[in-house]
């Protein structure tokens, strides 16, 4: 190598820091940019043999140009060799609980039956699988070649991961040239490499170290003037330069001045058209052998290309020897002992894109088609054969499209959307047959449905409008189309395409499923105009259904969230729940969508069963993590587990889950449903611990305010803006916006304060310039809430009822709030009203269990305001005695005296040992039972 001592250097350094002793041993991040012919590949090559000679295990990958659309075609590359040929039950060892995540992506096991992993929780494998694999067999250099080349799946990935490599026994290491590096890997050109370095560029040679070059492979005797020409005639590219030598000495050149006017034809003759006239010289064969593989690519197997190339075995074999004499391809045995051949390989990408390029257009076509079928009769797959037909031209014909869809079918349930996407639409182009051309579009939409929501809307409409006689693919693209429509807020358009279909649905049981999806997005619909007609064709519906089959669970389902919202009785909403969890209740089902599962956990919350509400949510959350599903689905489950969190009391694990949420959110989308969740989930839980400047900060970063979303959101969105706003003094705003969601959802019979309490904030909003009004708001608060019947809820109302009554009223309804909180999970509500009433009675033992309760809470807010009050009365501040999550011997006897127990306790008697047992086991004094024998199991 010359000039490149520099680069050399660093490369060494970076190798002796990864293998070093020592705690400044680690990895490292290098980047190598510059364009083709500088040495990028030859440079690699070199730091592979310097990592191997320090016993580095080494992972190599190379983009290439007509594999680029071949997904996770570099991390199988990286990753593959190191896991193939291992049996079963090893590979399931070494992928741990991804491997039927990601697995199907590295090639290592076929993609299981069922719904298919995100693309974020297929990244998140592939993370978990490197960082795995790097700790196994450190120190570990990975080098990708032509990273402009690679596939978007695996350079994303990688893009993404690169940072990680400093803080793991990992030399990350790729070049590219920075003027073909696609824009979803633009984080390469900014590489953070090794002391805040950017990537390196390689220059040309000097004449110089071109001479070198010359005098190497001439002889010394090569005079100055041939040198100079040399360099100027390859503009000091070290490839060029290298080639151009080649060809003088296999020609017998002199290195003298009078022949230094050949050297610019010869030079010609390496590329371009120079190059296509000297590998017609060789032959009709090896021209055709040349083509096939410059059609196929990279690791080139040499009986795939004989046929592509229509050789025998002896003509392909000749062929290659000949095209390795004129250093077309590589010779063989010219890789690293270390890494065995894998194919046929073409000495530069220079020389395989300019081959490929002088392929006849329609031969080029044809050749596609040919390799296409070579590799498919080779048992290779449809996957890898599924990139050629896409350079091909539509014929009508069934095995392209069969093909097609194969590997689209296959790249889908391996987490590779956006191929499976192009390969839908290419065979959509071929054209399928009449009665198949539905199916191939609704395919399509199934692929694109994340990705392009409006491109999926119009292929499922246009596969509606085809005519076919398949009924249960009808109600497929039907459901499908009213899922992408109620995920883009299009939920009155999504309800309206069900309504139409189920019109015209004859069968019974198939028009009862999409009844039960049009109840479900009509329930999420914040504007629905028919809301409470529909409840009453829902509860005439699901009290008949007994529950046979998952649609009639889905129904019975959505009758407890809809009785939850309108206020029913909280023995009716648990009754429709526990008729739907009497077997599992799957939250990952592939046909289905996750909202119904969560609905029916989340009445658990609203009915003080919050425990229970958990419990399902870390079931849902782990099967979700078992298919992948990291993307959305995870952050409602953070964020709604957050929720229940906040509900109990315990903020400042309501707060961690929240931002993890919101983390997830973020790479989903800003507005979107998911991140509306996020952020009104962390703005409530940081409002109750007393920090109103940063969660109004995150709000305006958030742009968390109106327009507010068209589907539903809980908390809901508007009350959570107008309580920030109540929390930093703009009354009038907030009383605006309370007022807003009272025009909203009272007509939709939307009545349950334990739900949406916007009553309550309205009430304190209005208190001081109309206090009739603030009263009457509150005392019909506390109406919903006792006929909904959770104490928490309850004593919420009570509590806010008490702050906006006449002076005289305040303690009474304060001490029915503290009981009836005390014998409920809801910790935070219980303290609050606590120092309410402590307050007001001036009672320090009241004033010190209310610090108490705070405190657990992580209600610091709150902690600092009666602490402040305890202690201008003369108080003695309560020491903060260590918190004990876990449920105590005494709690537990307490417990189960009053599950054994039929007296109620006296309303003005808490019993504070009860107390914690309630808001620990996560329920109210009539859920005990039922906690205590969950608390049992989970014991054992």
């Amino acid at each position: 190598m010359v000039e490149r001592d520099a680069e050399l250097a660093i490369v060494d350094e970076a190798l002796d820091q990864l293998t070093g002793p020592g705690p400044d041993a680690g990895g490292a991040l290098l980047a190598f940019s510059g364009p083709a012919g500088l040495g990028k590949t030859t440079l690699l090559a070199e730091l592979r043999r310097r990592a191997h000679a320090r016993s580095c295990t080494v992972l190599a990958a190379r983009g290439g140009e007509q594999e680029q659309s071949q997904p996770f075609h570099v991390a199988r590359q990286l990753i593959q060799p190191q896991l193939a040929g291992t049996s079963e039950q090893e590979l399931r060892a070494a992928l741990g609980g991804w491997y039927s995540i990601v697995g199907p992506a590295l090639g290592l096991c076929a993609p299981e039956q069922g719904p298919p992993p995100d693309p974020q929780g297929l990244r998140d494998g592939l993370d978990w699988v490197l960082t795995h694999l790097v700790v196994k067999r450190a120190p570990v250099t990975l080098v990708l070649d032509d990273a402009h080349w690679a596939d978007p799946e695996s350079l994303s990935w990688l893009a993404a991961f690169a940072p990680r490599a400093e803080h793991l026994p990992l030399l990350l290491v790729v070049a590219y040239r920075p003027d073909e590096l696609p824009a979803h890997a633009d984080a390469f050109r900014t590489l953070p490499g090794r002391a805040g370095q950017a990537p390196l560029p390689l220059a040309p040679l000097t004449p110089a170290a071109v001479a070198a070059l010359v005098r190497e492979a001439l002889g010394d005797h090569a005079d100055d003037a041939f040198c100079k020409e040399a360099w100027a005639v390859t503009t000091g590219n070290p490839f060029e330069a290298v080639e151009l030598t080649a060809k003088v000495r296999g020609r017998g050149l002199r290195p003298v001045e009078e022949n230094a006017p050949q050297l610019a034809d010869l030079a010609a003759a390496q590329r371009g058209s120079g190059l296509v006239a000297r590998l017609e010289r060789l032959g009709p064969s090896t021209v055709r052998f040349a083509w096939a593989c410059a059609v196929l690519g990279t690791a080139i197997p040499q009986d795939i290309a004989a046929r592509v190339a229509a050789l025998g075995t002896e003509e392909a074999a000749g062929a290659t020897t000949r095209l390795r004499d004129a250093r077309i391809l590589s010779a063989a045995g010219t890789t690293s002992d270390h890494e065995p051949e894998t194919g046929l390989e073409f000495v530069h990408p220079l020389i395989a894109t300019a081959i490929y390029r002088a392929i006849p257009d329609a031969l080029r076509v044809a050749l596609h088609g040919k390799a296409a079928a070579a590799v498919v009769d080779a048992g290779l797959g449809s996957s890898a054969a599924a990139r050629h037909p896409l350079e091909t031209h539509p014929e009508n014909d069934p095995w392209v499209v069969r093909t097609l869809r194969e590997a689209a079918g296959e790249n889908l349930r391996a987490g590779a959307p956006d191929a499976a996407r192009r390969q839908l639409a290419r065979a959509l182009r071929e054209p399928p047959d009449f009665d198949e051309r539905a199916a191939v579009l609704y395919e399509l939409g199934c692929a694109s449905l994340l990705t392009e929501p409006a491109n999926t809307v119009n292929h499922l409409r246009a596969a509606l409008a085809e005519p076919f006689d398949d009924p249960t693919l009808r109600q497929g693209i039907v459901i499908r189309l009213a899922q992408v429509l109620a995920h883009s807020d299009r939920l009155a358009e999504a309800s309206e395409s069900l309504a139409r279909e189920i019109a015209r649905t004859p069968d019974v049981r198939a028009r009862l499923r999409l009844q039960s999806e049009q109840f479900m997005w009509d329930a999420f619909n914040a504007a629905e105009t028919d809301s409470p007609a529909r409840s009453r064709r829902l509860t005439r519906l699901a009290d008949r259904l007994t529950g046979r089959d998952l649609t009639e669970r889905y129904v019975i389902a959505l009758r407890a969230w809809d009785a939850c919202l309108r206020g029913e009785p909280v023995d009716v909403v648990l009754h429709h729940a526990g008729r739907v969890l009497e077997r599992p209740f799957s939250w990952a089902h592939e046909d289905r969508g996750f909202e119904v599962p969560v609905l029916a956990a989340m009445v658990h919350m609203y009915a003080d069963r919050p425990g229970r509400a958990e419990e399902l949510f870390e079931a849902g959350t782990a099967e979700f993590e078992r298919q992948g599903w990291r993307g959305a689905h995870l952050s409602f489950a953070y964020s709604l587990r957050a929720y229940i969190r906040y509900r109990r009391g315990r903020l400042v694990e309501a707060e961690e889950l929240a931002r993890s949420g919101l983390r997830l959110a973020e790479r989903v989308g800003r507005r979107t449903p998911v991140h509306w969740y996020a952020i009104a989930i962390l703005l409530t839980t940081l409002l109750a611990r007393g920090r109103v400047d940063e969660a109004w900060e995150l709000a305006r970063e958030h742009e968390f305010g109106a327009p507010f979303p068209a589907a539903v959101v809980f908390p809901d969105s508007q009350t959570v803006y107008a309580e920030l706003l109540l929390a930093r003094g703009e009354v009038r705003a907030a009383v605006a916006e309370l007022e807003a969601v009272d025009r909203r959802l009272t007509p939709r019979g939307i009545q349950n304060p334990a739900w949406c309490p916007w009553q309550l904030h309205l009430a304190r909003a209005v208190a001081a310039d109309d206090p009739q009004r603030a009263r009457t708001l509150a005392a019909d608060a506390v109406r919903r809430a006792r006929a909904f019947g959770a104490p928490s809820a309850i004593g919420q109302a009570l509590r806010v009822a008490a702050e906006v009554a006449a002076p005289q009223d305040r303690t009474e309804l304060l001490r029915e709030a503290v009981t009836l909180l005390s014998a409920s999970p809801a910790g935070y509500e219980l303290a609050r009203a606590l120092a309410a009433l402590g307050y007001g009675l001036r009672d320090a033992d009241l004033l010190t269990a209310a610090v108490v309760t705070a405190r657990e809470c992580g209600a610091d807010g709150l902690v600092e305001e009666a602490t402040e009050i305890l202690t201008g009365m003369g108080g003695a501040l309560p020491a903060a005695p260590p918190r004990a999550d876990w449920v105590t011997e005494e709690e537990i006897r307490a417990a189960d005296l009053a599950v054994r127990s039929e007296k109620e306790p006296e309303p003005t008697t808490p019993d504070w040992v009860l107390s914690a047992a309630c808001r620990k086991l996560g329920t109210d004094r009539s859920g005990l039972r039922a906690a205590l024998e969950a608390f049992a199991r989970s014991s054992t």
